[in-house]
């Protein structure tokens, strides 16, 4: 038996990476996409350690894979790290349940079809409203991140933040449930990167010399950690400051912003977002449930990105410091890479921060 959030994702594929992404712990997810499973699972495209969600639920569980890569089916997965996934649900319905009526808690059972019994155990679930996830996800103790395979783009996707003849740039990445292809980018551009736990202090951090802080993403609401928010807080104006998802939150209040619950959230690899220093319309791959209030936040701060589906916010960046975050996942993979440009501006933010010309 599992208890969570139900929530929808509209991707067609990606379900490893769906599955093993930590910002959806306390969640149970569905998805849109009639057949999934069918290039089953293996151990190169996990996000993180393992499976994250609470539950999955599918239209048709494909148990024959057809793909090289594949060392695992779909459900073999589930079954070997013990996640509950139930399929011949018309999840299409579900979703237009949850449109309609909003998130809510959800219950998967195989032990118990006593109905009054599942309602207990639902009414009794916390839910995610105030509670902190982070501690469920975030690493026990530092680490340097040390895995050598690039991130699987095409040519001409990877920024061009050639670091030739200097020396690689530190970045101190806290953990709220950070996912692996963030660090292979950041590791790709020539940073030498360190994580650390969310509950590391920002006298920690600046002790370790870093060049820039990344905030990661993550699950759950954003005000369940105001011990996060307050560090963060601290190192603003001290370090250039890149923040994702729940980083993107937790920025936002650290800079004395707010932060609500959204309907349904956004969460699939197909949500248009508009750049408005630029102009241009990217494609981008989301997973959140929360969104900053952009009214709340001082006049220091300037909005950088728009949801043109509902017109959310998608980004912002303080307008003296070098602080800035979005929304949305821009290392999304599988997924589209339109905004894979945002680490290189971050490498050259460092680099300009330090005042260096290449040394």
């Amino acid at each position: 038996m599992r208890t969570g959030e139900i929530v929808f994702n509209t991707s067609m594929t990606g379900y490893q990476e769906i599955l093993t992404d930590p910002s959806y712990k306390g969640q149970i997810v569905t998805m849109t996409y009639p057949l999934i499973g069918n290039y089953g699972v293996n151990a190169e495209d996990a996000e993180s350690t393992g499976p994250q969600v609470e539950g999955f639920i599918v239209r048709e569980c494909c148990r024959y894979p057809s793909n090289w890569r594949a060392t695992h089916s779909l459900e073999e997965y589930l079954i070997e790290h013990d996640i509950v996934g139930i399929e011949g649900v018309d999840t299409r319905a579900v979703t237009l349940h949850i449109r309609s009526a909003g998130a809510m808690k959800c219950i998967i059972s195989s032990e118990d079809a006593e109905l009054s019994w599942l309602k207990e155990k639902l009414d009794s679930a916390p839910g995610i409203v105030g509670v902190d996830l982070v501690k469920a996800v975030t690493c026990a103790e530092s680490y340097r991140w040390q895995d050598p395979r690039i991130p699987p783009m095409r040519e001409g996707v990877m920024p061009d933040v050639s670091a030739m003849g200097k020396r690689p740039l530190k970045v101190v990445a806290y953990d709220y449930g950070i996912k692996y292809n963030i660090l292979r980018i950041l590791a790709a551009l020539g940073c030498d990167v360190s994580v650390v736990p969310a509950s590391t202090t920002a006298s920690q951090v600046l002790k370790m010399g870093p060049d820039g802080i990344f905030l990661s993403n993550g699950p759950g609401d954003p005000a369940g950690v105001p011990y996060v928010v307050e560090e963060v807080r601290k190192l603003i104006g001290v370090k250039p400051i890149f923040g994702i998802c729940l980083g993107h939150q937790i920025l936002g209040l650290a800079l004395g912003g707010t932060t609500y619950k959204l309907k349904f959230g956004h969460r699939g690899a197909n949500q248009p977002v508009k750049d408005l220093r630029h102009g241009n319309i990217l494609i981008t791959a989301q997973n959140h449930g929360f969104c900053v209030d952009l009214e709340s936040l001082s006049g220091e701060v300037e909005p950088t990105f728009i949801n043109l589906n509902d017109d959310t916010s998608e980004g912002f960046r303080h307008r003296r410091y070098p602080a800035y975050s979005v929304q949305f996942h821009p290392e999304d993979s599988p997924g589209p890479h339109d905004a894979t440009y945002l680490f290189g501006d971050f490498v050259r933010e460092m680099r300009g921060g330090r005042g260096e010309s290449g040394a």
